[in-house]
């Protein structure tokens, strides 16, 4: 016998300042993931002199990204834990929780003394810190997305449910607009000596309104519905893993949609503001700009793209931006070198490097963690030429012995660095890697981007370009997965793909920046977001069912 309804039956007129007021507190959790994923990241090399200090510069800017990464790591945990708990004890307060941890392991963030100040516990304090931010994570997006749907009206799910992708664009912007008013009132010295904690206290303003909206919220109209009728379910995990359907789902929607999604997210928001700072070497305030204004442009995108998904499915959506993307993936960053760095372009065409070497001489110079040593002399020279970020070429000659590397037309012989003391090891390679760097910048490699050629018009044009794919993308995707499971397990079969997906999309930068490393061209990399784009687009079209109209009352 079907339950008795226990609030008044949802319409399909205009959305409600009830309505507003679930969609904002459910979403503002996305608001917090990306205000700290930017934060983190655009201040790596701070927080490195500041907890990792007794290392050297390099190896402490890897164990702040360690610490960056782990958070990212431990999400699948939080997605169990929380994803259980919603399911037995309601949405409204689990999300309550993720949100309060998660705001307030951001605001501690910025309490932590250095390591001059602590020692061995200020690192150790903020690793726990972020942990804890990524086991809170893990249970925010699954809360969220089931929370909202359970409240859309009928044929305006995807809609509703788009506006927490949106989100995911406010909170990189209003990250960059806080670290950009920061700097500029109190200036490098002292944002580099405190004021880089500001950002992380600053959140707690978040807190206290995601808190302020979320305590005033009801709990979602479904699942008053469903404990009314006795249907909770008692052990979800079990549930949802003990049926096969359900399995293959998790299967498909992981390697399918939400990869490709994520992936794409990532892309737009974060590597292609890296590669214009890190390869193309543009003016920080420059690209800062650039991309918070583009990304601010495409945010209304996200909405349309939901409500075009309420009225054409949510496959059809998801398909065609993730074909786009993957044919654009390549040109959009060919587009940005030609219009960002003029002259870095004109100096891969015009000034070819090659390196020769004994085949049996060369590695896979594949190095994320910047804790591998590479000692022969093709691989001295192939990491020098790495750090520069410029593309080469190797050419295999059995007779070569050292290696050797022509860039334009000087010739540099390398040397093999295995049997060296670690103080002459250091001191070839600097004294090499100096004639290069030289040799390079006579080549024509600039060391920085002429702003007088730099195209702003065009660099905006194409970042608008690929986040708008990205909205297409990503923002059915929490309308499909709510309606692809019951209601009984909903909170974990939404948040365990989600966060396991993120895995894959959080290393998108190291991974492929790596891989053109090692393959020595600076593209190469992109295959790593190609792939799983199309291959997500791929198994949406042939394992997934179109989700448009199913009820999301389904309790089992």
């Amino acid at each position: 016998m079907k339950a008795q309804s226990l609030t008044p039956p949802r319409t399909a007129a205009g959305m409600t300042s009830e309505e507003r007021k679930v969609v904002i507190g459910a979403s503002l959790g996305t608001v917090f993931e990306f205000y700290d994923f930017i934060l983190f990241g655009s201040l790596s090399t701070v927080i490195a002199t500041k907890f990792f200090a007794p290392l050297s510069p390099s190896l402490g800017f890897i164990f702040a990204l360690m610490a960056f990464s782990a958070a990212y790591l431990v999400r699948p945990l939080g997605a169990f834990i929380f994803g259980r708990l919603g399911d037995k004890v309601g949405r409204k307060y689990t999300f309550l929780v993720t949100v309060t941890a998660m705001g307030t392991a951001t605001f501690l963030v910025g309490l932590i003394p250095p390591y001059v100040t602590w020692g061995v516990a200020a690192p150790v304090t903020l690793m726990v810190l972020r942990v804890v931010q990524g086991i809170a994570l893990g249970g925010e997006f699954g809360g969220a997305a089931s929370y909202v749907a359970e409240h859309a009206p009928p044929g305006r799910l995807g809609y509703y449910t788009s506006w927490i992708q949106t989100c995911a664009g406010a909170g990189l912007v209003l990250s960059l607009l806080v670290l950009f008013a920061i700097r500029s009132v109190l200036g490098d010295q002292v944002f580099n000596d405190w004021g880089w904690r500001v950002p992380f206290l600053l959140s707690a303003l978040l807190l206290a309104i995601s808190l302020w909206i979320r305590m005033r919220l009801n709990e979602s109209p479904v699942y008053q519905r469903m404990k009314s009728a006795g249907k909770t379910s008692q052990a979800p995990v079990h549930d949802l893993y003990g049926s096969g359907r359900n399995v293959r789902r998790q299967i498909a929607v992981l390697f399918g949609p939400l990869a490709a999604g994520q992936m794409l997210g990532v892309f737009a928001l974060v590597y292609l503001m890296v590669f214009l700072l890190q390869t193309l070497r543009v003016d920080p305030q420059t690209v800062n700009w650039i991309v918070c204004t583009a990304i601010l442009a495409a945010l209304p995108f996200f909405p349309l793209a939901g409500r075009l998904s309420d009225r054409v499915g949510r496959k059809p959506v998801v398909i065609v931006a993730c074909v786009l993307a993957g044919l654009s993936i390549f040109p959009a960053i060919k587009l940005l070198t030609h219009f960002g760095n003029p002259a870095y372009e004109r100096a891969l065409a015009t000034a070819p490097i090659t390196v020769t070497a004994n085949a049996s001489d060369c590695s896979f110079i594949f190095n994320p963690t910047g804790t591998a040593r590479f000692l022969s002399s093709c691989d001295i020279l192939k990491s020098t030429l790495a750090r520069e970020g410029v593309n080469y070429q190797v050419e295999s000659s059995s007779t070569i012995d050292p290696a050797r590397v022509r860039i334009a037309e000087s010739t540099f012989n390398s040397f093999n660095g295995e049997a060296l003391a670690p103080a002459e090891l250091k001191a070839r390679v600097d004294a090499l890697s100096d004639q290069m760097r030289q040799a390079i910048k006579a080549a024509g490699y600039p060391a920085k981007a002429d702003m007088s050629e730099f195209n702003s018009a065009m660099v905006w044009l194409t970042i608008f370009y690929i986040t708008v794919l990205f909205a297409g993308a990503q923002s059915p995707l929490a309308a499909m997965l709510v309606e692809l499971f019951p209601a009984s397990v909903r909170y974990t079969a939404v948040s365990v793909p989600y966060h396991v997906s993120s895995i894959l999309a959080g290393f998108l930068v190291p991974i492929s920046f790596a891989l053109s490393a090692a393959a020595g061209d600076i593209y190469f990399g992109l295959w790593y977001p190609v792939f799983w784009v199309l291959l997500g687009g791929f198994v949406c079209l042939v394992a997934l069912p179109e989700t448009r109209g199913q009820s999301i009352e389904n309790w089992f």
